[in-house]
């Protein structure tokens, strides 16, 4: 068993393997017991604190009480436990974020250039807000996901002989969620290391620095839990599955939307209320992410899942989809509880990524149908896609400098405490 995380100092593993050649099953070892060893201690690119070893086994004898859960049942376990795994790395994305900030503010303050702090000028503004708009909507993905679980988990006695058994049912349920917000933590914070680096220029390139070793050890998690690869495959996969079992009307959503496109007059200008228009961009990206996972359906219908690559371009909408409408429902509801005023950073950030990311919807969607179309049938399609991808650009600039203020005087992350 290869690259096994803290092997060199656990007592206790948990294996699978097949039990009359064909009943994949789970078990729970013990180090002291014959026929286990450990090889070498992997000399690793980052996450130094942890151990890092292969566990051989070899004519090992498990008892049968120390089988997890079922004799064949082995793959409830192995993947309730990747959908937890895959959940909590995007808290703990948001939390190495928080911190990142911090440190990059911090050096961005006292980093004098023309006689002026660095923190002063218009791109390192930009990289600043950026950080923290970006660490705010994962926050919001988390908080929601959570949210989901908690109220789902309400009921089940911890102590009762079905509670395992029930919570596995919970995490096969939100299980797409937890493939969404590994992707997306992952992703969100590789970006927010790197741009920690860049703020400090050679400084951040210098070992012994936390922001050097934070570059490092943020570069697995796009690795473990299952690459990220895998994840926007499985997203895919699990949306189709969902539909076949009734648990998630896709196609009746695909022909719904099919339906209203020729009626469809999308209205972008004046807003009556606040967030209005990045109400209605999240409303037009649910649709266009629905005529193009239907487009790619229709036409590959069993097959999709060997077109990867169109696979990938839909599960990134699925994901800006979940990502545009965390941070806008908990924008909401912080205006609803607080008003606008005490709400001016969480909005500004809100409008910034939702205006930002909106016209990368359309491109998606446009790879997609270029695809798989072509003639009249691609120009019909991008004709509907011209309807529902329309809006009017706003002025993130100035957004992004208050966002950016707002952060540089006290050098953290404040949109939770806010």
């Amino acid at each position: 068993k290869q690259f096994i995380t803290n092997a060199g100092f656990a007592d206790l593993f948990i294996t699978f393997a097949q039990v009359d050649g064909e009943k994949f099953s789970s078990f729970i070892i013990e180090r002291n017991w014959d026929g286990i060893s450990l090889d070498e201690e992997e000399k690793k690119m980052g996450v130094h604190g942890s151990s890092t070893r292969a566990v051989i086994l070899q004519d090992v004898k498990v008892p049968v009480e120390n089988v997890l859960g079922e004799v064949g049942r082995g793959h409830i376990v192995a993947l309730n436990t990747l959908s937890i795994g895959r959940y909590k790395l995007s808290p703990l994305a948001v939390g190495s974020a928080k911190i990142l900030i911090s440190e990059g503010v911090k050096y961005a303050k006292g980093r004098v250039q023309f006689g002026r702090p660095i923190s002063e000028f218009g791109l390192i503004k930009h990289k600043i807000a950026e950080m923290v708009i970006k660490t705010y909507v994962n926050e919001s993905m988390v908080y929601r996901t959570a949210g989901l679980l908690d109220m789902t988990l309400v009921g089940i006695d911890p102590s009762s002989e079905e509670a395992g058994k029930k919570t596995g049912e919970v995490l096969r349920k939100y299980a797409l969620e937890c493939s969404i917000n590994k992707v997306f933590g992952s992703e969100m914070l590789d970006y927010i290391v790197d741009e920690c680096v860049q703020i400090m220029g050679g400084y951040g390139y210098i070992q012994d620095n936390l922001v050097e070793s934070a570059y490092r050890d943020s570069r697995i998690n796009r690795i473990w839990e299952g690459t990220n690869e895998i994840n926007r495959v499985l997203i895919v996969d699990m949306m189709m599955k969902a539909d076949r079992k009734g648990e998630l009307p896709l196609v009746e959503a695909i022909k719904k939307v099919t339906g209203e496109l020729l009626s469809l007059r999308p209205q972008m200008g004046e807003e009556k209320e606040v967030l209005e228009n990045e109400r209605r961009m999240v409303s037009m990206t649910k649709k266009i992410g629905l005529i193009a996972a239907g487009a790619a359906t229709q036409k590959y219908m069993e097959k999709l899942a060997d077109q990867q690559e169109i696979g990938a371009l839909i599960a990134d909408i699925v994901i800006q989809i979940f990502a545009m409408e965390s941070v806008l429902l908990r924008t909401l509801k912080k205006i609803q509880k607080d008003g606008k005023e005490k709400s001016k950073i969480h909005i500004a950030a809100t409008r910034v990524y939702i205006n930002d990311v909106f016209p990368k919807i359309d491109l998606l969607a446009r790879q997609i149908f270029a695809a798989i179309s072509e003639g009249e049938e691609l120009k019909t399609q991008l004709m509907a896609l011209k309807k529902l991808a329309r809006y009017t650009p706003i002025n993130c600039i100035d957004l992004r400098r208050e966002i950016a203020d707002s952060v540089i005087p006290t050098a953290s992350y404040h949109l939770t405490k806010r």
